[in-house]
């Protein structure tokens, strides 16, 4: 008997989650709390179980964000839980997805954002705490506006430290901590 893909709902759920307690809880993306707080973020779940599907899904997604209004949708998590499972496959698809963006002439409009239960910063090792900045329960593309950036950027004088305070936040989370902020109350 094949066993259910978690719902749509479900998927979501737990992508709020994780948004909550992880990016806008630790505060990874200082800019994150007020598109969640408006309700200005769009959470889409790509059914595709491949790479071209991935992209079809994607493409419908920036076209949709490109023509939306800001004020209504700001950002797009697009969350792909049933293809590029693999890391190395998901980054691979990246290549694609860039390419897409610059063939519908997005490039320097939108641009997309990484985040995958395995991210692996290059040159770190798999279980480095640092990588942990980009993880999260599914595989996302996270479709942001250059004008909300360069706005958030211009409203936060130290924007070019996030990463480095990221990290030094996880260093002193460390996995057990990250362990509990992802599981309190989901009663695993």
């Amino acid at each position: 008997m094949p066993i259910a893909s978690p719902s749509s709902q479900f998927i979501v759920d737990a992508t709020q989650q994780w948004l909550e307690r992880a990016v806008i809880g630790l505060n990874l993306c200082p800019f994150a709390k007020a598109v969640h707080v408006k309700r200005q973020i769009r959470y889409t779940v790509s059914d595709a179980t491949d790479t071209e599907g991935v992209l079809a899904d994607l493409e419908t997604e920036l076209r949709t964000l490109a023509d939306a209004d800001p004020a209504e949708i700001d950002t797009t998590l697009l969350i792909v839980p049933q293809s590029l499972a693999e890391f190395l496959d998901y980054n691979d698809f990246l290549y694609f997805a860039e390419r897409l963006l610059k063939s519908l002439r997005l490039a320097g409009i939108l641009q997309i954002a990484s985040f995958h239960p395995h991210y692996a910063f290059g040159g770190s090792e798999p279980d480095d705490i640092e990588n942990y900045t980009n993880r999260a329960p599914y595989p996302i593309l996270h479709l942001l506006r250059e004008d909300s950036i360069a706005r958030a950027v211009a409203a936060f004088p130290d924007a070019s430290d996030i990463y480095e305070r990221n990290q030094e936040t996880m260093r002193r989370l460390g996995h057990d901590g990250w362990r509990k902020l992802m599981t309190e109350g989901s009663g695993t």
